[in-house]
């Protein structure tokens, strides 16, 4: 299921792959963010040109949109959206509990108002799972707690010993070819992370999550929770940073240990005219781009960047233009893709800090003008 490939000599940075029933997945690997099924504006023929091996979507958003005997006649989710690769399923319990008003925890599940409709539902731990068997996803989360930054302790040991709770009964109804992970939570207090990774790795699981992350907290914290978790995972397991994935914050979560990562921040800034480049992030709405016929990357060999100048991305932009969303999500997921296949260059020649030192000094995580 996985296979550590290698681990670089002076960083806990790791190389391996990651073997599902649709695709193996060179790790440290990034996943683009389908929530609905579609990663925003892309189709699934340039994901794959792009480089992507795996996909994330999202249980919730499906099983209230379009439902999960819409799922069931077309044959699963992989023939629903016509991707062939791996696809993990988060369970939603991140969208369920940010619903707060619209729902009801208790040890056996969650009772939540649908935010489309109203229509109330409930889930229990068991369902989420029965859900994404009939999907046929490569990876299954369980349903778990995630509390917002800052959470008292109370709360955070509530939520906690639900999620311990809740991923041992999702262990015992997962009974197919999917690989089912387990999810670490426990806010930001090191005694809940560490009970929560040895009672998750006690229970065993094809991989470990970290959870809770990322979510409002210092980025100086974010990463002391992420590096304190993983000395209490399976080592021989892939290590999952849940919805983390600035360039930055993924280049120093490798270097602690994180094989996974997924989030919706390149397509979320390709709409909103951000580009990611070689030097930092480039706002191409700007005026300094009116007369700019370069690409956005000169470094970058994405389709949008060998074809089109930031002077005509600029006039997409500004006159409302859809192109102009697709084409900037295009360069941010391949320049996402590419920065994870150096990464996996890097950590095979054992030089992962040195990759990092260079990339970091070229790369400024401030918007250019």
């Amino acid at each position: 299921m996985f296979k550590l490939i290698h681990k670089d000599k002076n960083s806990k940075a790791r190389l391996g792959k990651l073997i599902t029933a649709h695709g193996e997945i060179d790790t440290p690997c990034f996943m683009p963010v389908g929530t609905q099924g579609t990663v925003k504006t892309l189709s699934p023929q340039e994901l794959k040109e792009s480089g992507a091996s795996i996909i994330l979507s999202n249980a919730y958003h499906l099983f209230l949109r379009p439902g999960m005997e819409v799922i069931r006649k077309a044959g699963g989710l992989h023939n629903f959206i016509s991707w062939p690769g791996p696809i993990l399923t988060d369970s939603g319990g991140y969208q369920i509990f940010s619903l707060a008003l619209l729902r009801k925890v208790n040890d056996e599940g969650v009772e939540f108002q649908s935010h489309i409709d109203g229509r109330k539902h409930f889930l229990a731990p068991e369902d989420v799972i029965q859900i994404q068997k009939d999907f046929g996803s490569d990876i299954i989360m369980p349903l778990d707690v995630c509390v917002h930054y800052p959470c008292s302790y109370d709360h955070a040991t509530v939520a906690m010993k639900r999620t311990i709770d809740w991923a041992g009964r999702s262990k015992g109804v997962h009974n197919n070819h999917s690989l089912l992970f387990g999810i670490v939570q426990g806010a930001t207090y090191e005694d809940l992370r560490q009970s929560c990774s040895e009672q998750l790795t006690e229970i065993g699981f094809d991989g470990y999550a970290i959870g809770g992350v990322s979510v409002g907290e210092p980025k100086n914290l974010s990463y002391n929770i992420v590096n304190f978790s993983l000395g209490f995972l399976s080592q021989d397991k892939p290590h999952y940073l849940m919805g983390v994935g600035l360039p930055e914050d993924i280049i120093n979560a490798v270097e602690l240990g994180i094989d996974m990562f997924d989030c919706v921040v390149p397509t979320r800034y390709g709409r909103n005219g951000t580009a990611f480049t070689s030097v930092g992030k480039l706002t191409i709405r700007n005026s300094p781009y009116i007369e700019d016929f370069s690409p956005l990357d000169k470094k970058c060999n994405c389709y949008t960047c060998k074809n089109f100048s930031r002077a005509y991305l600029r006039h997409l932009f500004n006159t409302d233009e859809i192109l102009g969303l697709r084409l900037v999500s295009l360069h941010n997921i391949h320049f996402y893709l590419e920065l994870m296949h150096n990464i996996r260059e890097a950590i095979r020649q054992d030089r992962f800090l040195d990759f990092k030192k260079e990339f970091l000094s070229k790369y400024k995580s401030s918007v250019l003008s």
